[in-house]
């Protein structure tokens, strides 16, 4: 299972259209070229911290199942953030993300 924080809003948004569109925080899949996940509790928690301080709505965590992904034609590749970052995080490649691939969604508690 990998993660991915989204305002409650968009997610609610994606559940009517069937796929999510949000790589990030203001950016979506379609700019960036992929979504961007968390590999468990601690990477959230930093995501949140570094990204999503100023942010007061609702925040919810999705639950991306990595076989659900990859048979709906979605790649997870762990990279970098950015150049010289030696930590990994999940991105998720091949377009919106599809409504079918979240196993769960939790209220996000800071």
């Amino acid at each position: 299972m990998i993660y991915h924080l989204a305002l409650e809003r968009d997610w609610q948004q994606a559940q009517t259209r069937g796929s999510y569109p949000v790589s990030t925080l203001g950016v979506r899949i379609a700019d960036e070229g992929f979504l961007h996940a968390c590999e468990d509790d601690a990477q959230v928690a930093g995501v949140a911290e570094r990204f999503y301080a100023e942010v007061t709505e609702p925040l919810v965590l999705l639950h991306l199942d990595e076989g659900r992904l990859a048979g709906l034609g979605r790649t997870v590749r762990r990279e970098p953030p950015a150049d010289g970052v030696p930590e990994l995080f999940p991105h998720v490649y091949g377009g919106d993300l599809p409504v079918a691939a979240v196993a769960a969604v939790t209220p996000f508690v800071r």
